[in-house]
């Protein structure tokens, strides 16, 4: 199979055949996309003849991209079985938010002190992005936004460790945070607080984005523990 030339385009809707820019990149990005969506679900075997022809490509640039995945945690390569798409336990998810939620605590705290002017306009401008997204009902636009601005507050802190372990919980917890936004009261709850954020960093108060963050954690493990 010809992947430069089957992969000449993708559907403005759905996951049909994608265009080819780097091909790695474009196929990690377009499966994680189907992960996050629901469309490949937790437990779910990728078999890889049937994606590539889906997608329009060969095994091996599949196998590489399914292989970052796991690299990722989204996907586990079990013996006999192959690649399946990674299934948290309520536990699991529990645990990963109760991490998260104490690094946005920290890096908010940080962020507030060593955060440039030009820094915090930037990160308005990402929440302003994000709510047209939530005003025009795009959920998967909303959510890379949203993910955008949390790690930016994150980076802003100034703390390389703090960074790569925040990264690592938050991609594993791609699917879960999605699903945090299903049904118009969770979404326009989590809308609100965002706004508080970065309300809260503009005026550079350290306790106030601290405890939003944290209770925005908080929240999220309630909206999202009765669909895992």
């Amino acid at each position: 199979m010809d992947d430069t030339s089957t992969l000449d385009r993708r559907a403005e809707s759905g996951h049909g055949p994608i265009r080819r820019t780097a091909l790695h990149d474009t196929l990690v990005n377009h499966l994680r996309d189907m992960i996050i969506e629901g469309e490949l679900e937790p437990g779910t075997r990728l078999h890889e003849g049937q994606l590539g022809e889906q997608l329009g490509v060969s095994r091996t640039p599949l196998r590489e991209a399914i292989k970052f995945l796991a690299s990722e945690g989204l996907v586990e390569l079990i013996p006999s079985r192959g690649a399946v798409v990674k299934r948290f336990s309520a536990k699991d998810v529990q645990d990963m938010l109760t991490v998260l939620r104490n690094l946005e605590e920290l890096a908010g705290k940080l962020a507030c002190q060593l955060a440039s002017d030009t820094d915090i306009a930037n990160m308005r401008r990402l929440h302003d992005e994000m709510v047209a997204r939530y005003r025009a009902g795009d959920r998967l636009q909303y959510y890379k936004l949203n993910q955008e601005i949390h790690s930016g507050i994150v980076r802003l802190a100034g703390n390389s460790t703090l960074s790569e372990v925040h990264q690592m919980l938050q991609t594993r917890l791609k699917r879960i945070r999605f699903i945090g936004h299903e049904g118009a009261e969770k979404w326009a709850a989590a809308v609100a607080e965002h706004e508080e954020m970065i309300s809260a960093l503009e005026a550079r108060d350290e306790s106030g984005l601290s405890e939003v963050l944290g209770r925005h954690l908080d929240n999220a493990w309630e909206r999202v523990r009765s669909a895992i």
